[in-house]
């Protein structure tokens, strides 16, 4: 498949990419920032600006956001239900969202993909602090809806560097090399009364109501290798070396703010769409935005090696995504992708 812009209402086009393109079942990764029922227009200036908090009455609208409530729920329900069609069976569905309507959009998503296929909640640290004047918290976050069509999709798991406060809290034993370490028991809960992680280690069971967590073997190889430390009372516990774990696991409060001089409104943060397409497709998926706005997540897609296809209705939107993909070395012309209009 080739690349492939569209420009058009997305229910049409995503109708189009089912039946004409032939993809149902074929796109490995949908992520979408649609607009976020606020009942306001975005625009740019006369010389093509952004304005992220305000913007001039005479500005050019790049996009509007006037549905909202249970007709903007509709609005998502139709097209989701199209991008489910087309999501594969390994396939993973990112929905970008605010938190004033999130969790009715979440209801109706727990319908479409089943409440099983629910991954996270993913709170999106995107600003720093405001002091506007207003009743309640300031808000600094958005949210990300996860879902995967089935039980087996494709996951890179992400993880990112540990500070060196971190790794000092976590590591605080230091061995006769000078190597950072700490230890971790070699049991765990449940008990097993057949089987290699019931039997005994040095002629020790394992405590009452529960069982090695490796084979009578693998923990005999353990010792071996010096990986084993043996407490005064003769606790045996698994060592971690600090320099062999420098890593940890993304959890689901991310902080990727957007740029303060954004080439289209809501343009959101490319480290971030980075994470995503890294964890939740391969480089022969076929990634998806069809409210693709800036571009961002096709040139992140061509970066990364996915082929992609993006979909958006507004001029605007499509000049910016024709020179996001040339600014960024991509596509220096349409011929080297496919362009439709419907």
């Amino acid at each position: 498949m080739k690349n492939t812009l569209i420009k058009g209402d997305n229910i049409d086009s995503l109708v189009y990419i089912r039946d004409k393109m032939k993809l149902r079942e074929s796109i490995d990764l949908v992520y979408i920032d649609p607009p976020f029922a606020t009942g306001g227009e975005f625009k740019t200036d006369s010389n093509g600006r952004v304005a992220t908090i305000s913007s001039s009455s005479s500005g050019k609208i790049a996009y509007s956001d006037k549905l909202t409530g249970s007709a903007f729920i509709e609005f998502l329900r139709e097209r989701i239900q199209i991008i489910y069609d087309l999501l594969s069976p390994q396939g993973s569905f990112y929905l970008h969202i605010d938190y004033k309507i999130g969790h009715y959009v979440k209801c109706m998503l727990d319908e479409i993909f089943g409440i099983e296929n629910f991954r996270n909640d993913i709170t999106r640290i995107k600003c720093n602090p405001k002091n506007f004047s207003r009743i309640g918290y300031g808000n600094i976050k958005d949210m990300i809806l996860f879902y995967t069509k089935g039980k087996k999709p494709i996951w890179h798991e992400p993880r990112i560097p540990m500070s060196e406060e971190e790794i000092a809290k976590l590591y605080t034993k230091v061995d006769k090399n000078g190597r950072r370490y700490t230890t971790v028991p070699i049991h765990a809960p449940g008990e097993t009364k057949d089987g290699k992680s019931s039997q005994k280690f040095k002629g020790i069971l394992p405590p009452p109501g529960r069982h090695w967590r490796c084979s009578v073997e693998e923990l005999e190889q353990l010792d071996k290798d010096g990986l084993i430390e043996w407490s005064a009372s003769g606790n045996p516990r698994k060592i971690n070396y600090a320099d062999e774990h420098l890593t940890k696991k993304l959890q689901d409060i991310w902080t990727f703010k957007d740029s303060p001089n954004p080439i289209y409104p809501t343009e959101k943060n490319h480290e971030m769409l980075q994470t995503i397409i890294k964890a939740s497709s391969n480089e022969d998926s076929i990634v998806m935005d069809c409210f693709a706005g800036s571009g961002g997540t096709l040139v992140e897609a061509s970066r990364l090696g996915r082929k992609w296809i993006g979909v958006d209705k507004s001029d605007i939107a499509i000049e910016t995504i024709k020179k996001n993909l040339e600014n960024n070395g991509f596509f220096a012309n349409e011929s080297m992708y496919k362009y439709i209009e419907i």
